[in-house]
């Protein structure tokens, strides 16, 4: 919920940039840079809520032909790519992240804002994710067959 109030701090800081640059001829420096900072940790932190729904996009042609076990073996496949593109994301963005922080890292423009808290939002939203996905791999990997909805009973 915290991360959806991102969006209401977003379209007031648009609606100010544009207000100001075509109607009073007097842009901002700092508008359209805040709303990229918002807007990537509102982008990155919806991945795990999102996996948490099951509102990722898949291919339900192929997913709905197979049999369940073998829905449930591709899920536990999938979630294991999601986990190791994660550790390997988190490998890299994390001492990117402290390096940033070390340095106080700034955008280097007319605002120079520091950039350090956007980039820790990439290793915490990848950490999110691997967690989410690590919870939805042992649910799949422990939990009886039978016991789980169908996706069509949730959806109804």
């Amino acid at each position: 919920m915290g991360v959806a109030l991102l969006a209401f701090v977003i379209v007031p800081v648009m609606l100010y940039e544009v207000v100001a640059r075509y109607v009073f001829n007097a842009p901002t420096v700092w508008g359209m840079e805040l709303a990229t900072l918002i807007f990537g940790p509102y982008f990155l932190l919806g991945g795990p809520y999102l996996l948490h729904l099951g509102g990722h996009v898949s291919l339900d042609l192929v997913h709905r032909a197979l049999s369940p076990a073998w829905k449930r073996r591709s899920d536990l496949f999938n979630h294991l790519v999601i986990i190791c593109f994660c550790a390997i994301l988190l490998y890299y963005s994390l001492p990117l992240a402290m390096q940033s922080w070390a340095f106080r890292e700034t955008s280097f423009s007319a605002w120079n804002p520091q950039i350090w808290p956007v980039k820790f939002s990439i290793p915490l939203a990848v950490s999110l994710l691997a967690a989410q996905s690590l919870a939805e791999f042992l649910c799949l990997l422990f939990r009886e067959p039978s016991s789980r909805p169908d996706e069509d009973e949730v959806q109804a």
